[in-house]
């Protein structure tokens, strides 16, 4: 659970508010001479002239006309959602061309809308296709109020100067302070809240207050509507963070709540330089960013934990303001560089024209500096957290996802200690992420469906333990905010072989537990992760343990039987959702799998010496909308005491489509064997056809001085750490 921690409340308390020369909080007037310029040269690859191109057809299709401004009614995806979400992207527009060009037919376009604003706004009520406590005014949620709020208050600061005072009045106290007072007073509970919905509800009042000179609005908005900095911006800052810029919610949320949080520091910074506001945790919205760029695939789009939609990448409009202002404010960063050179656009302001200079060069990496890393959970990084695991490089990289986090408050699943696998750019084990159509009215107006909470958000939908058809918690979120998982060791130092371990001993009552990952560099062309899933109880349990594969089965290695009449997996959390589509029992051995994603083979190779059920299931079951994605899993099932699940996933061979052949499309591993598994120590070994893989995992103390001894067939190993490995020749 976040700890509340208020670093620098006292020092900014000291915060007034003086006269500034408008626009001062997204551009000013010497920025705009510079943009100009910019706009007038001749070069046919300017990302920046091509961007302000594009903004001024955009924008030139209304000037002159009446841009409608209509009494909301419609559910995300509906027309009076867009069309104020549109408009609001309108004035914002409209407002920076009336700075670069000077043309005043694009502050009277931003004027006009404003007004209407001014008389629509003070006549709303609840929004009439509202389905939860935090209903907005202009949008069925009060978040996408606080979105119109930020760019609206940023439109209000571009024309200000254009704008007469009977004018700034009527749209001050007309379309901006009946939305302050809801969000500040009527959502005071909501706006007080530390979630990426109330940083946008903050950036929209601060920027307003910034805008129209109001301090009580930028009081409230940087220590919330108390202003005793319990809630607000700063409290945003220091609580929704962990020390190195993981954000609570995850990759996905952190895209989209690193705007407000870098546009309303920008503001804060342009306003009043003294607060220093971008080295607040010493730079900490700098570390979220790119803590959020590494925790994406090699094509851009973001690991899809929590409650997170698969299609968003880095190249969503979000990422490329706070890359460009990032720039501006943090200096220049290959890294951003590489993501700039996809995104292929930048906004219209000094960071902008700053990426777009700098992409001028041809020596930019086509991708992302990806690495290795371990990102911290908690406000004090002491709630678990995420370890990425990196290897190879570019178009050839594969990424190990290690979740051991804290719950991730309201949007977080039921998941702990899950992994999933990206090869190639390709999603090979798979996390199904949200059951949403955001923006499709047809499919529950664009929110979150029914099968968000009975089955995405449920642990069965994850790559990791279920205890007898149980989630995590019981399916409880304010029972599982309550904790988190550890991390017990980890290991970097070896680029052939990294490794890490994670436990978790309070998802089942009673019950504990742990799972150490081995990312094994390439060995004779192939890549190998060893999965050790263990589990520790008084009493026996039903255990499964799913790998949700995205590919076609090739082959496996054991006998399955179809059922004529399919049916559900179970009858409750999430597993109603999944048919059973083929099932086996493997008493002694190795169970393997083999399936084809694209061009690549992978297998998964499963020690089953205790007696094993395997099944092949499908989502789809209990669906008649057809709200859920048809996805595969494989799910090995042990019922006993204290069972072990050791398994190898292998990345292998290559299948030519063009020429018609395949090569090292079978596994290259003959036997997984167990030797020793006990409260101390677990050994085991990995026979390939070529050699052997020697493993031993101290159970107890993984100090890394720690000196350990076992005995190996009459040979003592001895060593010093966590762990254990040796790569052995036949």
């Amino acid at each position: 659970m976040c700890k509340k921690i208020f670093v620098a409340v006292t020092c900014l308390m000291c915060v007034h508010l003086n006269a500034q020369t408008h626009p001062f909080l997204f551009l000013n007037k010497q920025d705009a001479t510079t943009l100009l310029q910019a706009t007038k040269n001749n070069e046919p690859t300017s990302v920046f002239k091509n961007s302000f191109i594009d903004t001024k057809k955009e924008v030139d299709e209304w000037v002159g006309k009446d841009v409608d401004v209509p009494v909301p009614v419609d559910p995300a995806g509906g027309y009076t959602h867009d069309k104020h979400k549109s408009n609001y992207m309108l004035m914002f527009n409209a407002g920076i061309l009336y700075n670069i060009t000077g043309e005043s037919k694009y502050a009277l376009l931003v004027k006009n809308m404003l007004l209407k604003y001014a008389e629509l706004n003070p006549t709303l009520k609840k929004h009439p296709q509202a389905t939860s406590p935090f209903a907005g005014h202009l949008f069925w949620q009060s978040l996408n109020d606080a979105n119109w709020m930020v760019y609206t208050g940023l439109a209000y600061d571009l024309v200000y100067n254009y704008l007469s005072i009977e004018e700034r009045k009527k749209i001050e106290q007309g379309a901006f302070k009946p939305e302050v007072d809801y969000l500040t007073i009527n959502m005071k509970d909501w706006y007080d809240r530390l979630h990426n919905h109330s940083v946008w509800a903050c950036a929209g009042v601060g920027i307003i207050g910034l805008a129209s000179n109001n301090k009580d609005y930028v009081d409230m908005a940087l220590y919330g509507s108390d202003k005793n900095g319990k809630a607000g911006f700063i409290a945003q800052m220091d609580n929704l963070f962990s020390p190195d810029g993981y954000y609570t919610e995850g990759p996905y949320y952190v895209r989209y709540a690193i705007l407000p949080y870098i546009l309303f520091a920008n503001a804060l910074e342009n306003s009043n330089p003294k607060l220093k506001i971008f080295e607040h945790r010493n730079n900490i919205l700098q570390k979220a960013l790119l803590t959020c760029l590494q925790q994406t695939n090699i094509n851009g789009s973001f690991f899809p934990l929590n409650d997170a939609l698969k299609e968003k990448d880095f190249t969503s409009n979000e990422l490329v303001t706070a890359i460009d202002i990032a720039r501006n404010r943090y200096g220049n960063d290959n890294g951003l560089l590489s993501v700039a050179k996809k995104q292929n656009r930048v906004s219209l302001d000094k960071g902008g024209l700053l990426i777009s200079n700098a992409l001028k060069s041809d020596k930019i990496d086509n991708y992302f500096p990806y690495k290795t890393i371990e990102s911290k959970d908690g406000v004090l990084g002491n709630e678990g957290g995420i370890s990425v695991l990196r290897n190879g490089a570019n178009e050839n990289l594969s990424s190990l996802v290690f979740k051991y986090a804290s719950q991730g408050l309201g949007h977080g699943h039921f998941d702990r200690l899950t992994i999933n696998l990206f090869d190639k750019g390709n999603e090979i084990l798979q996390d199904y992420g949200s059951a949403r159509f955001i923006g499709i009215e047809q499919k529950y107006g664009g929110r979150y469906l029914n099968e968000n909470t009975q089955y995405a958000a449920q642990t069965i939908a994850h790559n990791t333990l279920v205890q007898d058809e149980k989630s995590h918690f019981g399916g409880d979120t304010e029972l599982g905010q309550q904790y988190h998982a550890e991390k017990v060791f980890s290991d970097f130092t070896n680029t052939g072989l990294q490794v890490v371990a994670a436990e978790e001993k309070n998802a089942y009552k009673g019950t504990q537990l742990k799972r150490t990952l081995f990312f094994i560099d390439t060995i004779d062309g192939r890549k190998y992760i060893i999965d050790l899933f263990t589990t520790q109880s008084n009493t026996a349990h039903q255990f499964d343990l799913p790998f949700h594969y995205n590919g076609q089965i090739m082959s496996t290695n054991f006998k399955y039987t179809t059922p004529k009449t399919l049916e559900t997996f179970g009858k409750k959390d999430g597993y109603e959702f999944l048919w059973k589509e083929a099932e086996a029992k493997v008493n002694q051995g190795m169970a393997q799998f083999s399936f084809l994603n694209k061009d690549k083979f992978y297998t998964i190779s499963t020690l089953t010496n205790d007696s094993t059920n395997i099944y092949l299931t499908r989502v789809g079951a209990n669906d008649p909308n057809f709200n859920l994605r048809s996805e595969t899993s494989i799910v090995f099932r042990k019922n006993k005491l204290n069972p072990v699940f050791l398994s190898v996933i292998e990345m292998h061979g290559f299948y030519d489509t063009r020429n018609e052949f395949s090569y090292d499309s079978y596994s290259n591993i003959k036997e997984i064997k167990m030797i020793q598994q006990d409260e101390s120590t677990t050994v085991f070994k990995i026979v390939l056809k070529k050699g052997a893989l020697l493993f031993a995992v101290a159970n107890k103390n993984v100090d890394t001085k720690s000196v350990h001894e076992v005995t190996v067939s009459a040979e003592t190993i001895k060593w010093t750490g966590p762990y254990y490995y040796k790569k052995m020749t036949n």
